[in-house]
């Protein structure tokens, strides 16, 4: 069986709070996205990974996949190959998408009964986003990530361009060295009401400031995206990649001096 987990971008991400647990309370709207990592599934006498493509720098044994193998707890065993396409520490979910979408195998598989809220529970437990990627559609997004709200804007139609720096942001690091501070607006009335020309005006990312200091040609590829038209740009989630989202451009014709992906919204 061959899965294809796809990445996700963030519209808007503020950090509003830290709780007195250590998560933080967020308020973002994600939307998932045409790249796609690829795992092979079989069935096997023992539970198995190994991976290709770009480099995961953790122990295999602690790799997200093995964590979703062991809290579903199934009693099949599976030998599972990643091939791992969406940039890593970029700041869009693939490890999330890959666990979720492992998960919703395994329940179709399995003859093991689990409720979507159980599924859903065990997802909160293994990633940030995995719970996300588990109905994979457009959501606005509060709490520490858990809340998941339908969103209607539509930008299914728009061509989007992610550019990958290839200079992983550890998550862990970004939260450390952010400040929390409450939007003046809320994001999912901007996005359903405002055209996305005028986005930028109101919608922000909390985690540019640093990330910019982190990776210092983030700031010039944001400037190079809206030269080239882009009706909005953004980091996403805590970085590093950063994309435009372009209205009646034909982005084919671009070239850019970095790793970089055209892709489209997905439902």
């Amino acid at each position: 069986m061959l899965l294809y987990p796809n990445a996700k971008i963030n519209i808007g991400l503020n950090v509003i709070n830290k709780l007195e647990s250590g998560y933080h309370e967020i308020e973002s709207c994600f939307c998932p996205i045409s790249l796609y990592d690829i795992i092979e599934v079989k069935t096997s006498d023992i539970n198995h990974l190994t991976t290709s493509g770009n480099k995961i720098n953790s122990d295999i044994s602690d790799n997200i996949l093995y964590k979703c193998l062991d809290k579903f707890n199934s009693n099949k065993k599976f030998r599972i190959h990643l091939h791992k396409i969406i940039p890593i520490g970029a700041g869009l979910g693939g490890g999330s998408s890959d666990a979720a979408f492992l998960l919703n195998f395994l329940k179709f598989i399995s003859n093991k009964i689990i409720s979507d809220d159980n599924l859903l529970k065990i997802a909160n437990e293994v990633g940030s986003d995995c719970s996300f990627f588990i109905e994979n559609k457009k959501k606005y997004v509060t709490g520490t990530g858990k809340k998941m709200d339908n969103i209607d804007i539509d930008i299914n139609n728009k061509s989007i361009i992610i550019i990958d720096p290839e200079q992983p942001i550890n998550t862990a690091e970004a939260y450390q060295n952010i400040l929390p501070n409450k939007s003046k607006y809320q994001l999912k009335h901007i996005l359903e009401n405002e055209n996305i020309e005028n986005w930028s005006k109101y919608i922000k990312n909390d985690f540019e400031a640093f990330a910019f200091k982190k990776v210092r040609e983030l700031k010039k590829i944001k400037s190079l995206l809206l030269k080239l038209g882009a009706d909005f740009v953004s980091l996403s989630g805590s970085g590093s990649c950063i994309y435009g989202i372009y209205n009646n451009h034909d982005i084919n014709q671009y070239d850019f001096p970095y790793k970089s992906f055209k892709v489209k919204i997905i439902e």
